[in-house]
């Protein structure tokens, strides 16, 4: 059974950074596509960030271009966003995910984890 961890959320004021995690346990996902996601309160979950399997390509929100890093260490098992000049808008619980590219090119993310809330003030 798969299980995927988020840790490394919390508080922090505007401007400042936080980097979170994903460490998969109960089965490698080192083939799968990852990706983070977040819900902020009253909205609709949104796709954050996207790395391939081997780390050769990655994908952003425009809202967080230029101030989120996604990156993997396989040999972990992990997965991390660095946030940086975090805003009082990035304020949602962050969800990692991992998922296969299907034929359409489009990935379908079929682990997901259980969320880490992040709370930017200004």
């Amino acid at each position: 059974q798969v299980q995927l961890v988020e840790s490394g959320g919390g508080s922090v004021q505007a401007g400042g950074s936080l980097r979170l995690s994903c460490a998969a346990s109960g089965r490698t996902l080192s083939i799968y596509e990852k990706g983070w996601f977040r819900q902020a309160p009253g909205k609709e979950r949104e796709f954050v960030a996207q790395i391939s399997w081997n780390g050769g390509s990655t994908y952003y929100a425009d809202s967080v271009k230029g101030r989120f890093t996604i990156s993997r260490d396989n040999a972990k098992n992990t997965v991390y966003l660095q946030m940086n000049s975090l805003k009082p808008e990035d304020t949602a619980v962050y969800y990692c995910a991992a998922g296969r590219t299907e034929v359409t090119g489009k990935v379908r993310y079929g682990y997901w984890g259980q969320g880490t809330q992040v709370t930017v003030s200004s």
